[in-house]
């Protein structure tokens, strides 16, 4: 459900005053807890460390996330493949495949320096 347009959007004030106490090309990383603040103009060009649960996730703000919530670029839980017999065969078979593309790249690189 959104937020009241009489309320505005929520920004967390905290955060925008550590904003405005950077200099322009400041490359910190400013943590924050707060994944529910939305992204403003004014955040562009800066990057946020954005807590995920466990740590805080460099978020490197550009303007198309402008209106966004920070929390949007941060994702809480990572995905674990299906399970499966095929699913572990399809994964060795695809692991196989690299290490074969590897190592016969190896093999062109030191016949080219010979």
């Amino acid at each position: 459900m959104p937020r009241s347009l009489k309320k505005g959007p929520y920004i967390n004030e905290r955060l925008m005053k550590k904003i405005r106490n950077l200099k322009v090309g400041d490359k910190t990383v400013i943590k924050t807890w707060d994944r529910a603040c939305m992204i403003t103009p004014q955040m562009v060009g800066y990057t946020i460390g954005v807590h995920d649960g466990r740590q805080h996730v460099p978020v490197s703000i550009v303007e198309n996330m402008v209106g966004h919530r920070l929390g949007e670029f941060a994702p809480t839980s990572k995905f674990v493949t299906h399970g499966g017999k095929m699913a572990k065969e399809e994964a060795k078979a695809a692991a196989d495949k690299a290490a074969a593309e590897r190592q016969k790249a190896q093999e062109a690189a030191t016949t080219t320096k010979k």
